[in-house]
């Protein structure tokens, strides 16, 4: 009966090493983008959620003003601040390191399918598609 146990205990160990290693990593807190925007992702419900923290720059260089939401599709949310709006919708758990859920490109107003990909301990990459053949993606660097 002991050899069984041992061999029980081994096991149970193996399993939860092999389940440690396979978990999701927890991309919440503080990133930086690409083009010098931040993006805040934290929790929204049972999804992770990214909100724009701080836009790439304090002023549109268009305007001189600063960052609306001025690509949105719908009239009225165009001239709500940058700041606050999600742009990483509900993503949800979908394979180890990855996320799926919805993107919004604020650039061109988009709505799309896309992915949050843990990479590293520094670093996550987004991804989206517009189209079946227009994707793109970014990595993120993380700040905090």
């Amino acid at each position: 009966m002991k050899p069984f146990g041992l061999v029980s205990i081994c096991a149970m160990t193996l399993f939860a090493v092999v389940s440690a290693g396979s978990a999701h990593a927890d991309p919440r807190g503080l990133w930086l983008a690409q083009d010098g925007a931040k993006v805040r992702v934290s929790s929204c419900g049972k999804a992770l959620c990214g909100r724009i923290a701080e836009p790439k720059s304090p002023t549109d260089p268009d305007t001189g003003q600063p960052w609306i939401d001025k690509n949105n599709p719908d009239p009225q949310l165009r001239d709500r601040p940058l700041v606050g709006v999600e742009v990483f919708i509900s993503m949800m758990p979908d394979g180890p390191q990855k996320w799926s859920g919805t993107l919004y490109n604020t650039s061109g107003g988009q709505i799309v399918p896309g992915h949050l990909y843990d990479v590293g301990p520094q670093t996550i990459r987004v991804e989206g598609c517009a189209a079946p053949n227009l994707c793109g993606g970014q990595n993120l660097t993380r700040v905090r």
